[in-house]
């Protein structure tokens, strides 16, 4: 697969007094954080009197706003993911997002999670236009002569329906056998825009308070399975792999799989995706671990992974340093295994340069002072400098209820955390 080229001499721009079209544009090659709008990759855009569209090489719609008068802000927009979910980007005063997400840009989610943060933008007339009736307003363009390559797309673009792009979806959950209901806090640093593999099923506890992780008893996949997947992503996103340079390794626990296993399926999935030709510069790779898996993970692993072409990020489910709180929790482990879990997620990320583990750990009005007398040993009391690295995610335990009290609980740890600690925020793919 070779980097897109376009001729010089070929124009990619056409305009009428109705409307604009550019094809291939070239946005950020990098992902980075800015307190301004950024797109990433290469896209093509429609742009009308009252709309902007934006489109991956697929012709798949991938971006939306409006120009009207009552969108909400003009650097907000709409983006729609590989699931097929629509989410919106607001800047809620950029300052109070970043300091709670580590990002300038909240994504406000059409179903249920756990943010604190944000309203209910889907409730608002001009974004709800749009995502019940972009594919109508891309097919009431007035007609006009122009150039074969431009009418082509046009004819390419009306062509990815609604019900056509939930198809798609709908394969893609079907290439690993079900959706991935969360993805690794960490994925902010990409943008969610991460290739799912899943080299095991379930996780390894299954505790009482979860609500996003399924039944299914802990499983390795075989070898086979594995490359099948490949091909078929491989397939799926096709002429846009070229804007894809993150690989998430699933599903809840894939650090329990064999340590040869995760690292032969991260080296194969780079060469087949050819995320050394990606229009994004680096490469990252994502998963989640449990306490038990991380611990058992020897030393070896952690440098032959540290070696992979990666930047590597490894989430890890703690929870709790309180043993009243685990088991209130339904959590089957002992506080002194997240204790030692956290000394040793202190050694990697001090000697591992492209290795960062992270940590979560729980919020709640209900849970015990013990619990986050506890966490404040841990992220504040156990080392005595602030840390650059090993970010520590607080998870409001409640859906679809925000709260004042938990948001100005996780603003009071945050400012007394020496790592960089931000709310988890439980989006799917």
């Amino acid at each position: 697969m070779e980097r897109l080229k376009t001729k010089d001499d070929e124009s990619q721009i056409f305009k009428t007094g109705d409307f604009s079209i550019e094809l291939n544009c070239q946005a950020n090659n990098e992902y980075t954080k800015v307190s301004y709008p950024l797109k990433y990759g290469v896209f093509s855009r429609l742009e009308t009197q009252d709309y902007i569209f934006e489109f991956n090489l697929n012709h798949e719609i991938r971006h939306a706003k409006s120009k009207k008068k009552n969108w909400i802000h003009p650097s907000e927009w709409l983006k729609r993911t590989m699931g097929n979910d629509w989410v919106y980007y607001s800047s809620g005063g950029y300052s109070g997002v970043y300091e709670a997400l580590g990002e300038y840009y909240l994504p406000n989610l059409m179903y249920q999670t756990n943010s604190l943060l944000g309203g209910k933008p889907f409730n608002e007339k001009a974004i709800d236009e749009i995502v019940k009736n972009w594919h109508q307003m891309i097919c009431q363009l007035p007609e006009t002569h122009m150039p074969d390559r431009f009418s082509r797309w046009i004819d390419a673009i009306q062509q990815q329906t609604p019900e056509g792009l939930q198809k798609k979806a709908q394969q893609l959950f079907d290439i690993s056998g079900s959706r991935v209901t969360v993805m690794p806090p960490d994925a902010r640093h990409v943008d969610y825009n991460i290739i799912p593999l899943t080299i095991s099923d379930g996780c390894l506890y299954k505790c009482r308070f979860c609500k996003i992780k399924n039944k299914k008893k802990f499983a390795v996949r075989s070898k086979q399975d594995i490359d099948t997947q490949i091909k078929q992503l491989r397939q799926l996103y096709d002429k846009d792999l070229i804007n894809f340079n993150a690989l998430f390794l699933g599903e809840h626990d894939a650090l329990n799989s064999p340590c040869d296993l995760i690292l032969k399926t991260a080296q194969d999935a780079y060469d087949a995706f050819e995320f050394q030709t990606s229009v994004m510069k680096k490469n990252y790779l994502f998963m989640f671990g449990s306490v038990d898996s991380f611990l058992n993970a020897d030393q070896a692993f952690f440098e032959t992974l540290n070696c992979l072409p990666f930047q590597t990020f490894i989430n890890i489910g703690l929870e709790s340093y309180d043993q009243s709180t685990l088991d209130i929790l339904g959590k089957p482990i002992t506080s002194e295994k997240v204790g030692l879990a956290f000394q040793k997620i202190q050694l990697i990320n001090n000697t591992a340069a492209n290795i960062e583990i992270s940590c979560n750990f729980v919020m709640d009005e209900t849970l015990p002072k013990s619990h986050y007398t506890a966490l404040m040993s841990l992220v504040r009391e156990s080392v005595n400098r602030t840390k650059p690295k090993g970010s520590v995610y607080l998870s409001p335990l409640t859906f679809g209820r925000p709260s004042r009290q938990v948001l100005y609980d996780f603003y009071k740890l945050k400012s007394m955390s020496r790592f960089p600690t931000f709310l988890y925020l439980i989006q799917r793919l």
